[in-house]
């Protein structure tokens, strides 16, 4: 190993090349220093004096549109089930009996006093041969006795007979009229009751349900044996948003779409509900359809209404909110402030909601977050953009 005894030249230059390094070093430091302390004095002059947390003011940024106008076709959506227009429940007449006879089937079509179900007959039916029979033999009583009354009276006490017997004639002769009125009663009292042994359709129309079987014992005030659906006549009963239903009128038309089936069938509005449901604030409209094989009660059916066609402003969904008053949304003032608007929907389309009422499409609309503002709030708008930009 060498050493500086060795070499006794060389230990004074390494001393000096030590002594630079370190003084290179030095100054290099010093530089860093003074220049971090610059560049600190220089962003502590530029920066704004320091507020308070509880003083600071948040402006919430958002986002807006100007809808404009474009023109769209309003349309309402409807969906129900489809029913008869008209149900017919058809149940026993009154007289309990058993079922011997069922003449038809679901979906038979039948005519008004057409025989659907026959009840037993065996006891009723010699009942009013009785009564006929018996009927006949008043009758024949009443015209003996009237012919017996009037020779009476035209005898008379010169002929020998007395004022007594004359009224005895006349007394038996009301007595079997009365008798004949009688007997007639309970004849067409039985006729009657013979007739309900027949369970007869009341209009012409399909048979919807049969819940009659031969052997079952048919009562009165007992459930109905068939249902009838009047001439054949179907509809769709559906419900509607409120805002929806006071845009529609009797006599509106509309498509009517089944699963299964490519094509329409068409309809009308035949009837609109006269109450609303306070707690789905839905209605009732009914559509009126043309009879169809197609058309089976009790299918899930969809509905088609086109309101109108115009020019209307359309915004975005989530720019519309909803509260007990009805739709609204956020416009931004001149001022930079939000405002509340109450608007009024005129349906929903793959662009975004139509707006009927409440709006002329030059306004700023606030797209986003709108459920977070306050009416009055200042805030910061992000740059506009235009409907179909």
């Amino acid at each position: 190993m060498r050493t500086p005894q060795d070499h006794p030249d060389e230990a004074p230059w390494t001393r000096r090349l030590l002594l630079r390094k370190h003084w290179v070093f030095a100054a290099a430091v010093g530089i860093v220093a003074a220049v971090t302390a610059a560049v600190w004095m220089y962003a502590a002059a530029r920066s704004p004096p320091l507020v308070p947390i509880a003083d600071r003011r948040f402006v919430p940024l958002v986002s807006t549109m100007i809808p404009g106008l474009r023109p769209v076709t309003s349309q309402v959506l409807v969906t129900g089930t489809i029913t008869a227009r008209h149900d017919l429940p058809i149940g026993d007449g009154g007289g309990a009996g058993r079922i011997v006879k069922v003449y038809v089937q679901v979906g038979d079509q039948v005519k008004r006093g057409e025989v659907l179900a026959r009840l037993d007959d065996s006891v009723l039916k010699p009942q009013v041969e009785e009564l006929a029979a018996s009927l006949a033999k008043a009758r024949a009583q009443a015209a003996l006795s009237a012919a017996d009354e009037r020779r009476a009276i035209a005898i008379g006490p010169d002929g020998g007979l007395s004022a007594q017997d004359i009224e005895k004639s006349r007394a038996t002769a009301a007595m079997d009229a009365a008798n004949v009125q009688m007997v007639a009663a309970q004849l067409r009292q039985k006729r009657a009751q013979l007739a309900l042994t027949r369970v007869l359709s009341p209009a012409p129309g399909i048979v919807l349900t049969r819940d009659a079987e031969v052997g079952q014992i048919a009562s009165p005030g007992g459930a109905a044996l068939f249902t009838l659906e009047e001439d054949g006549q179907v509809e769709l009963r559906g419900q509607v948003a409120e805002q929806d239903l006071a845009s529609l009128k009797i006599g509106q038309p509309a498509e009517v779409h089944l699963i299964g089936y490519r094509h329409a069938f068409p309809g009308s509005i035949w009837l609109l509900g006269a109450t609303i449901n306070p707690q789905t604030r839905l209605g009732e409209v009914r559509i009126a359809l043309q009879p169809s094989p197609a058309l089976r009660p009790g299918s899930f059916a969809r509905a088609v209404i086109t309101e109108s066609h115009a020019e209307r402003p359309v915004v975005p969904q989530t720019a519309v909110m909803a509260s007990a008053g009805g739709s609204y949304l956020f416009i931004v003032n001149h001022d930079g402030r939000v405002a509340r608007r109450s608007v009024v929907l005129g349906g929903v389309i793959s662009s975004g909601v139509v707006i009927r009422s409440g709006l002329t499409g030059t306004e700023r609309v606030v797209t986003l977050a709108g459920g977070f503002l306050q009416n009055g709030e200042a805030v910061r708008v992000a740059p506009t953009r235009t409907r179909g930009s």
